[in-house]
């Protein structure tokens, strides 16, 4: 019992857990908390109910330089019994290394140098004032490279934290490609962190891993260390072998440590639960184990391993595959961002999927080729076809892996010569292919206007089914073809703006129940001509194109063709660069700003909010409007300028919570619907909430699919705006 009290003193999850049997006297409570951390090894939980508790009214970080890495740690240790820090992270210098690039009060300190990011959580003013006295009581006593300073500034404080987060993928893509990066976490007594840290070092340092590093939750003696380890030689094996059974003698013996802190005990640590625990709690986990598995069923070899050589066998590779991607850890920060997380492949699974296929294909013979080849197969609708390609991904991912980009490298690669020559055709006869597209939506508003709403969907539901998704899937919110384009009054601005209209919205108008006069190309030229702008579209208009729709089908040498093409035209309309360029689809513009240099680009809400709110007499609708920002906008950094646009225009603006990236990803809305239905599946409920009776965003094709599945109209912002606005008086 004593044994077990000391070692959960510090925080220890190596093994299953037998602090309830101290802890407990119900059997109920001690088989739930038994179950607690038990890696899948007991039962697996179908449904959690969590309890939440109330967030600080004040939170305040600080982050603290040492010269020493023993100073930082005796700091800390110092610091904890004020009982004024909710949270203590230490970095070593290695690990400042990996991020000190975005973090110039880095840059010039010592090797030895450790840096301690704290923060404190209090109820009011008067207790944070009060705990910063206290911390900075402890820190006289010590010498710090630069003063302390507490701030609350969520800017700067999300940054020091996002760092924090960032340290394991910013380490892992500095690793030789091929290379595994590897993390494990310990803890000892914090007044012992010193000792261990300067050993651990010193142990690393002996076994040649001079780029490993030490980071972790000072406040809690609980270090994790990063390793970037090759396994393809049984040199390089033999290496990782003698490391790790050191770190087991230094943590679990000399310091009575845990090998295991927080992140479960996995295989890598299973064949030495013995060596920390001892015999006889060993011996009392596997009577647990029994009881609850008596046949070895649920993750078998996790925490009980019987192969003292489990942790250096079974090594998962990462091979090469593709430059994009090859830096990936697999941390999975960018499945928060992945909009088919949890429908089809996430864009961490992707990436895991491609390196399996390509470390069967290296092996080479028979049997690992043809499991390749059906691996590949199977890969293609659930990994390449339903990958919304908007890169939000790359947002999470510290390393700014875009897997999007390389799932359009694979389309490219695996694109049939068929559709390679469509696809050239239709950048070459533009006006002809959207001609040609034009007529069928035509089609549909024929059969829109004779069947109604809900018999011509089912049909066309039923047609895009028996085709297996061929035939793309007319919904309600189909926009009607475009029948005339605005003729803008030349010379009567004072100022000229180059209005690029989208190939898309070229083509496509209002949808049948959409509260606007006109499609959005007028409703844009009337809004930019009240402001007082002449606009000038640029030459041959209807032959132009950002390329996007190229790329995002596997063929990036037409994108780029198309995207020189419009930025000719643009220059010549602006007179090389004279006058600034709108274009009215946000997806477009994104491409158009990496793709098109030497001009000034903007998206509408951007461009409205810069220069057209200034020139106009206001007055907000006394409605509640809903707005969308896309995925380019959000990439753009632009979500507070949508809401600044559309609450100027409007007495209320809601953005509704936990709907991310649309899914419609240009047409794949028509012919993979499922995923734009994933994706929106909570905006519906979301809208119902807060009331609002029409949205507005700044992608035609998004638009689409948001008025499908919110249960009312979404177009584009120049609507908005055009209407709540008039003509300033005396032209200024």
């Amino acid at each position: 019992v004593e044994r077990i009290r000391r070692k959960y003193s510090i925080k220890n999850v190596t093994g299953l857990t037998i602090l309830p049997f101290v802890e407990y006297d119900d059997p109920f409570d001690i088989l739930a908390h038994l179950i607690v951390g038990s890696e899948g090894t007991l039962a697996f939980l179908s449904e959690i109910t969590v309890r939440t508790g109330p967030l600080p009214e004040v939170e305040e970080s600080a982050l603290l330089l040492f010269h020493t890495t023993k100073s930082a740690c005796e700091a800390v240790s110092a610091m904890k019994p004020t009982g004024a820090l909710s949270a203590a992270e230490f970095f070593d210098r290695k690990a400042m290394r990996a991020v000190e690039k975005d973090f110039p009060e880095l840059l010039g300190l010592p090797e030895d140098a450790g840096a301690v990011l704290v923060k404190t959580e209090s109820s009011s003013d008067a207790e944070a004032a009060k705990k910063r006295a206290d911390i900075a009581a402890v820190l006289s006593g010590f010498k710090l490279a630069t003063p302390a300073e507490f701030t609350a500034d969520p800017a700067l404080t999300g940054k020091w934290w996002a760092m924090r987060s960032g340290i394991f993928p910013a380490v892992g893509g500095t690793r030789e490609i091929g290379a595994t990066c590897l993390i494990e976490d310990v803890a000892v007594p914090v007044p012992r962190l010193a000792e261990l840290t300067l050993e651990l070092q010193s142990l690393f340092r002996e076994h040649g891993y001079h780029d490993a590093v030490i980071y972790g939750h000072a406040l809690e003696g609980n270090w994790h260390f990063i390793l970037n380890q090759r396994f393809d030689t049984p040199e390089a094996v033999a290496q990782y072998d003698r490391m790790m059974r050191a770190v087991v003698e230094l943590v679990a013996g000399k310091y009575g440590g845990s090998l295991k802190a927080e992140h479960g005990t996995g295989r890598n640590m299973a064949p030495f639960v013995r060596r920390e625990w001892g015999d006889a709690a060993y011996r009392l986990m596997r009577d647990v184990k029994d009881l609850f598995d008596p046949k070895g069923i649920l993750n078998p070899g996790v925490i009980f391993n019987e192969d003292p050589a489990s942790y250096v066998r079974h090594l998962k590779p990462l091979p090469r595959v593709h430059e994009i991607v090859d830096r990936c850890i697999e941390c999975g920060f960018c499945e928060v961002n992945c909009v088919a997380c949890g429908f089809s492949l996430s864009s961490r699974q992707r990436i895991v999927v491609q390196r399996e296929i390509a470390r069967l294909d290296a092996r080479g013979d028979r049997k690992s080729m043809r499991l390749a080849a059906e691996l590949g197969r199977d890969f293609r609708k659930p990994g390449r076809d339903l990958c919304a390609g908007d890169g939000l991904c790359s947002m999470g991912c510290p390393l700014k892996i875009n897997t999007g980009d390389f799932i359009h490298a694979i389309r490219e690669r695996e694109m049939p010569s068929v559709a390679r020559r469509f696809g050239e055709f239709a950048a070459r006869r533009l006006p002809l292919a959207a001609d040609g597209v034009g007529a069928l939506v035509d089609l549909a508003a024929l059969g829109q206007a004779v069947l109604g709403n809900r018999l011509m969907y089912a049909v066309c539901r039923a047609l895009h089914r028996g085709s297996c998704g061929l035939i793309p899937l007319w919904t309600p919110a189909m926009p009607h073809r475009v029948r005339r384009m605005p003729n803008p009054a030349h010379g009567t601005g004072r100022d000229k703006v180059v209005y690029f209209p989208s190939c898309i919205n070229q083509r496509m108008g209002l949808a049948k129940g959409d509260p606007a006069d006109s499609p959005l190309v007028n409703e844009t030229t009337e809004l930019l001509e009240k402001a007082g702008y002449e606009v000038v579209f640029p030459a041959n208009m209807s032959s132009l194109c950002c390329g996007t729709i190229w790329e995002s089908k596997g063929m990036p040498d037409v994108a780029d063709r198309k995207a020189a093409e419009l930025g000719d035209a643009l220059r010549a309309a602006s007179e090389n660069g004279r006058w600034p360029v709108l274009c009215d689809q946000s997806p477009c513009l994104y491409r158009m700003r990496h793709t098109i240099r030497g001009l000034d680009l903007y998206e509408p809400f951007e461009f409205i909010a810069k220069f057209v709110l200034g020139r106009l007499d206001i007055t907000p609708l006394d409605t509640c409007v809903a707005v969308h920002p896309t995925c380019s906008m959000r990439k753009m950094g632009l979500v507070p300028t949508i809401l600044k646009v559309a609450k100027a225009c409007a007495r209320e603006v809601a953005l509704p919570e936990e709907v991310g990236c649309c899914a419609f990803a240009g047409d794949k809305g028509f012919t993979d619907p499922k995923l734009n239905e994933w994706a929106l599946r909570k905006l519906r409920g979301r809208i119902a909430e807060t009331g609002a009776t029409v949205g507005y965003s700044n992608s035609r094709t998004c638009e689409i699919g948001l008025t499908l599945h919110s249960g009312i109209p979404y177009m584009g912002i120049a609507h908005l705006v055009n209407k709540a606005s008039r003509p300033r008086e005396g032209g200024e």
